[in-house]
């Protein structure tokens, strides 16, 4: 198996993406600013978006996305910013309530893409 791995953060032990048979998983991103769900939704979005754009992808490429909620009643206003991002034909998606690794953190998305 052909693997190129993305590395992040030096001391972060985990890869910010790897490229492996003919796909890029991405690892979960957080927004770095507080705010609203909504606020922290746009942010992850852009910077996956970027990252994407900088692996030479886009989000036309994104087959599996998953977002996880620190409160699943934010799904709807979560949902309104994510359908900006996914159009016209989204991937498929699974959005679970989880405990993220900060209480500042009201979203993560991590992402599959074909290349």
């Amino acid at each position: 198996m052909a693997k190129e791995t993305i590395m992040g953060r030096p001391d972060a032990p985990y890869a910010k993406a790897v490229k492996a048979n003919g796909f890029l998983f991405v690892s979960g991103n957080v927004a770095r600013a507080d705010g609203s769900v909504e606020g922290q939704t746009r942010e992850v979005l852009e910077r996956l978006q970027g990252l994407l754009e900088d692996l030479g992808s886009s989000f036309d490429d994104v087959v599996k996305v998953n977002v996880y909620l620190a409160d699943i009643s934010d799904f709807s206003a979560m949902n309104g910013v994510y359908k900006e991002f996914f159009t016209p034909e989204p991937p498929t998606r699974t959005t679970v309530e989880a405990a993220l690794s900060s209480p500042d953190f009201l979203v993560e998305i991590d992402l599959v893409a074909a290349l």
